[in-house]
């Protein structure tokens, strides 16, 4: 039955029902003939971010930087002669608001896209509600990949295109043993999947494992356990506060990073700078963007941001870089787009999407250099690189791939498949359609 609103006043009783089983049933068919992008209006996007809560320490920023980029681009004209308008979102670090605010994103707001998310339970929170609505979502850091989904876009390095450096590189320069420690979610666990295989090729050898609650602040008794285990580094997979508070309980401790180095995928400028460069100096990132690098382009991205109204954190930072990757393959993507439509009341969610395989972020707008969408995974090409904290704070590179790296969501799990634009083709060939 169709429902209209002399339907609705003749069944009060039957359409509680229906509101109260499905209450974005009536908002979505109200707003099913509009378009996603008004000619005369602005382009509204989504921005889901936490800023409070323990993810708040990096994911605040990223909330800056993606309204410092569509000052950017409103400032040279907008797209199509529109302005962006950003519609922005406190997460709270709570995985039922991110499942919740996304569905008021697209259904109430109509944003045609949205960035968010810096774990990949946030990511996984919003997928199935992205991709009932064949939506667009930019999850814009580091993830684990076994996924081949239609309607999100990465912006961050996969574990091929992070741990499989970091970890030869550690044990080449400090030994085999190593200790795990992670934040207690699905990321963390798969990238240590990743690192030991990664550890296997090398002769490596693990010697504990620990995981602990997002926002947990307690470390001694894994650091009792590592003081008996004798690594010669420690593979940290902490994000957010409690990756400040094991920093700090490291030297508390007594450890030292000339005999203990912390090897992280994580633990950038924001984190240093919150636990103070003394926690962080002597240990190692992996990651394809530091405030460091020695380029025009982010010479000029550090420079204006930090000293925008946004940039009050101080430091640029690699989940930064990558959000700000994100809105700007997200403009490429709506331009491409529009010029197959003809007409930006035409352009939807998804053919920005399909639009966006083989988008290429060059020098002069990239702060890492040269980037591009990959035309089948919809993640990003890149050039890994390994940085060790200095006592001011800032990363020192000390190795860099000279070569771009293919994303590989499945670098791991070979007999899943292969990732193409289509959907997951699996090796029986079937073609299986978001794959989480």
């Amino acid at each position: 039955m169709t429902i209209t609103r002399r339907n609705l006043i003749k069944n009060a009783g039957g359409a509680a029902i229906v509101a109260v089983a499905a209450p974005n049933l009536i908002l979505s068919t109200a707003s099913a003939a509009q378009p996603w992008i008004a000619k005369g209006g602005t382009i509204k996007v989504g921005v889901l971010f936490s800023q409070s809560g323990p993810l708040a320490v990096v994911e605040n920023d990223s909330t800056q930087v993606v309204r410092f980029a569509i000052d950017e681009i409103n400032a040279n004209g907008g797209v199509a002669g529109l302005q962006i308008e950003p519609v922005v979102i406190d997460a709270k670090s709570d995985i039922k608001v991110y499942s919740e605010k996304i569905s008021q994103l697209i259904l109430r707001d109509r944003v045609i896209s949205t960035f968010g998310g810096y774990t990949s339970a946030s990511r996984r929170a919003v997928a199935p509600i992205v991709m009932a609505r064949d939506h667009l979502f930019y999850y814009p850091t580091c993830y684990e990949g076994r996924e081949c989904t239609q309607n999100i876009i990465n912006t961050g390095p996969l574990a091929n295109q992070h741990s499989q450096d970091l970890i030869p590189f550690m044990v080449e320069n400090f030994g085999k043993k190593v200790y795990l420690v992670g934040s207690n979610y699905i990321w963390p666990k798969e990238s240590n999947k990743n690192a030991k295989v990664w550890l296997e090729k090398v002769g490596g050898e693990v010697v504990g494992e620990e995981y602990v609650p997002l926002g947990g602040s307690e470390f001694a008794p894994i650091f009792n356990k590592i003081r008996q285990a004798k690594p010669d580094f420690i593979f940290s997979t902490v994000i957010g506060d409690s990756d400040v508070a094991m920093h700090k309980q490291f030297l508390e401790e007594g450890f030292k990073a000339d005999k203990l180095p912390i090897a992280s995928l994580t633990t950038g400028e924001i984190e240093v700078r919150a636990m103070g460069a003394e926690a962080g100096a002597g240990h190692f990132l992996s990651a394809p963007y530091f405030q460091a690098l020695d380029n025009p382009t982010n010479h000029r991205f550090v420079e204006n941001y930090l000293k925008s109204p946004y940039g009050g954190g101080g430091v640029t930072h690699y989940n930064m870089e990558e959000t700000y990757l994100a809105v700007y393959a997200w403009k490429a993507g709506l331009e491409k787009a529009l010029a197959q439509a003809g007409d930006i009341e035409a352009v939807t969610p998804r053919m920005i999407r399909d639009a966006s395989g083989g988008i290429v972020l060059d020098d002069d707008i990239s702060p890492e250099g040269k980037v591009w969408i990959d035309p089948d995974n919809f993640n990003i090409w890149l050039k890994p690189k390994i940085g060790q904290c200095q006592g001011d704070g800032q990363f020192k590179i000390i190795r860099a791939a000279a070569e771009h790296v293919a994303p590989d969501p499945m670098s791991i799990y070979p007999e899943r498949g292969v990732c193409k634009a289509d959907g997951l083709h699996a090796p029986d060939g079937t073609i299986q359609k978001n794959v989480l």
